[in-house]
């Protein structure tokens, strides 16, 4: 079941959001097993995974505060390789890998860790561990979340009209986004890259690149946004993912903008561990490329991934080096960079393979011209319409807003009105168009 579909909104949603207020000190147990039947309608058999995991972590959890010494530190290991173990099972040996499975796979990791390090207490409530790791909001794509910053809020919560008036309006700015925005810039992408690479030509080579980077910010921005919004309407705070990523100034700045959960994550339990920065350069340097290799693994098996972190990795180092002193003397110039360095290595992730992604790169960068590669065949008013707004909308707009424009605008009436019509729309963009999933469903 995916956020964009009619299933989900217009009975779904309705259902739990109703039945969860008057479900009381059963809140738990009744989202749950929401959680599970929202991931059940789309994997009927492998909700039994999800549930082996909730079931082995929170055991693996209980297990580390009854141990001590060596038993502890074999009960840790234990649980990361069965966690790892299924994980790699699925992501390099499986034809089909069970969406969402690297998102709660890394909260389960979380959980244990943090319980090992003395971070946060293990739950002894098998419901509240479950609801933790398969919460259906940030259950297929996150933002991933930790234990110990959503364990009070699952333990005891509140629903406050404000919150829930907030949450339904980030929704549907999030549904906007995916709806009107991400899917059909993401048609125009596939048309473009689905082409013979030996009939492009630079123009529409360029074209296919900016509407994939423009359509994957806006599908992953919109579900995390969604998620949130969500989160807020069953009384949760779910830690925000994005910060206008793509006005970032350097790739480091990206990285602290973009899929914000996952660079904590990584941060946190392998970079800091291996020294992070503070045993010199040539170790910074060596650390840094093993994260943004296993960030490559992360979202998937094939070399252009890997590739793609380490592309990525690359220009942090040298901005560690000594770039990033330049890139500050120009605020223009930097931005320029980081979105030029950030579409090339969306190249990547986008292509089929490793020599399709340096094949394409090589037509965008070398030029060249094709006549019968005429715009309109893969550009419609509609889309180059989006496309506009895409770009204004990935923060120019919020950039040149004065900030008592944007007082005037929150929660207004006019605000309310501008939702209701984004939602109407995205209705009916549901009920006209056939089925698109979320671009990091895959992962």
């Amino acid at each position: 079941m995916i956020f964009s579909s009619a299933v989900f909104l217009l009975l779904f949603l309705p259902i739990v959001f109703v039945g969860n207020l008057f479900t009381g000190r059963f809140s738990n147990f009744f989202l749950l097993l929401a959680s599970l039947l929202f991931y059940a309608w789309g994997e009927p058999y492998l909700v039994l995974l999800l549930i082996f995991s909730i079931l082995l972590n929170w055991s693996v959890g209980l297990g580390l505060t009854k141990t001590k010494g060596k038993a502890r530190n074999i009960l840790l290991i234990s649980g990361i390789v069965c966690d790892l173990g299924i994980l790699c099972f699925y992501k390099f040996t499986a034809t089909a890998m069970p969406v969402g499975l690297s998102f709660f796979t890394f909260q389960a990791l979380s959980y244990i860790i943090d319980i090992y390090k003395g971070n946060t207490k293990a739950s002894r409530n098998p419901v509240n561990t479950g609801l933790y790791i398969s919460f259906f909001p940030q259950l297929i794509a996150g933002p991933i979340v930790r234990y110990r910053d959503i364990n009070r809020q699952i333990e005891s919560r509140s629903i406050k009209l404000n919150d829930v008036s907030d949450g339904f309006k980030r929704f549907i700015y999030g549904l906007g986004k995916k709806v009107l925005i991400a899917d059909v810039l993401g048609s125009c992408a596939d048309h473009i890259y689905a082409f013979d690479i030996t009939t492009l030509d630079t123009k529409t080579a360029w074209i296919g690149a900016l509407t994939f980077t423009l359509q994957i910010y806006y599908d992953f921005s919109g579900y995390s946004d969604m998620a949130v919004g969500l989160g807020k309407m069953f009384g949760f705070t779910i830690p925000e993912n994005f910060s206008y990523p793509y006005l970032s100034r350097s790739i480091s700045e990206f990285w602290r903008r973009w899929h914000i959960s996952l660079g904590s994550w990584f941060r946190e339990y392998v970079y800091i561990p291996l020294g992070g920065s503070r045993k010199g350069t040539a170790r910074t340097c060596i650390n840094l490329l093993l994260v943004f290799i296993l960030t490559g693994l992360w979202h998937g098996a094939d070399l252009s991934f890997v590739i793609w972190g380490l592309f990525h990795c690359s220009f942090i180092i040298f901005e560690k080096l000594g770039l990033k002193k330049l890139l500050d003397r120009s605020k223009i110039i930097s931005v320029v960079y980081t979105f030029f360095i950030v579409i090339m290595g969306w190249v990547m992730f986008r292509a089929r393979d490793t020599l399709s992604g340096l094949a394409y790169i090589s037509r965008m960068v070398l030029p060249g011209n094709n006549p019968e590669m005429a715009l309109w065949k893969y550009m419609d008013k509609k889309t180059v319409f989006v496309f506009i707004c895409a770009l204004l909308g990935m923060g120019i707009i919020k950039a040149l807003t004065p900030g008592k424009l944007k007082k005037l605008w929150d929660g207004s009436v006019i605000e309310a009105l501008y939702c209701v019509c984004i939602l109407l729309l995205c209705l009916a963009s549901i009920a006209a168009d056939t089925y698109n999933p979320f671009i990091y469903f895959q992962f």
